[in-house]
């Protein structure tokens, strides 16, 4: 199926009306993974980094992506069609040691499968957890992405775990560690606040109509 249009939601940022989101479904299988015709963008980072509650609070609603406590819950990548006009695909957590090798590799080969090759693919958003220095599992996906040609927002969640004033620093100091290119998106989120959700909206949009 050819990919249909690609435009977001309609509005920018805090304008953004999400009035559908329809579950596609989940697949472990980097072959079987769907063609839904629309523009996608991934949500990336490590197991129990917050990225279900982000996709949640994207969108305005509970519980569509599905969030838990204990670390490694999503282990499929999960597709979310958007107002009939693009796709969310929250992707399994990587850098979890509490699985088998095999379903580790599992987990590997989907990233690098959708990652690489898929043309639907419009953007990524790579979520860091603000508290922690990046580890090498954050670097090495982190560089891998950029040698694959994605575009790439650099989202520091959990701002609201530390003061107004020390967001700031720490995140200059991941930024030296991970070294994105001058033009990388970074953006300090918060599910909790909502902080963040304006910006990262207008980084998915602007992805979509550059396409």
């Amino acid at each position: 199926m050819s990919c249909a249009p690609l435009r977001g939601p309609a509005g920018q940022g805090d304008r953004v009306r999400v009035e559908t989101v329809a579950y596609v479904g989940s697949f472990a299988d980097p072959g079987a993974l769907p063609r839904t015709g629309w523009a996608e963008i991934a949500f990336v980072g490590r197991s129990n980094v917050g990225k279900s509650s982000l996709i949640n609070t994207l969108l305005g609603r509970r519980g569509v992506a599905r969030t838990s406590n204990k670390p490694g819950k999503t282990r499929t990548a999960n597709f979310f069609v958007v107002n009939d006009s693009l796709c969310f695909v929250d992707m399994p957590g990587y850098g979890y040691a509490h699985v088998s090798k095999e379903e580790r590799s599992t987990w590997r080969r989907l990233l690098e499968r959708y990652l690489g090759g898929r043309e639907t693919l419009r953007g990524v958003v790579h979520l860091l957890d603000v508290r922690h220095a990046p580890a090498r599992s954050d670097v090495d996906f982190f560089r891998a992405l950029a040698e694959a040609g994605r575009p790439c927002c650099l989202v520091f969640n959990k701002v609201d775990k530390l003061s107004r004033g020390s967001v700031r620093g720490a995140i200059a100091g991941h930024l030296r560690v991970l070294g994105p290119d001058p033009g990388t998106a970074v953006i300090a989120f918060s599910s909790e606040t909502g902080e963040g959700r304006k910006e990262l909206w207008s980084w998915i949009t602007n992805n979509l109509e550059m396409a």
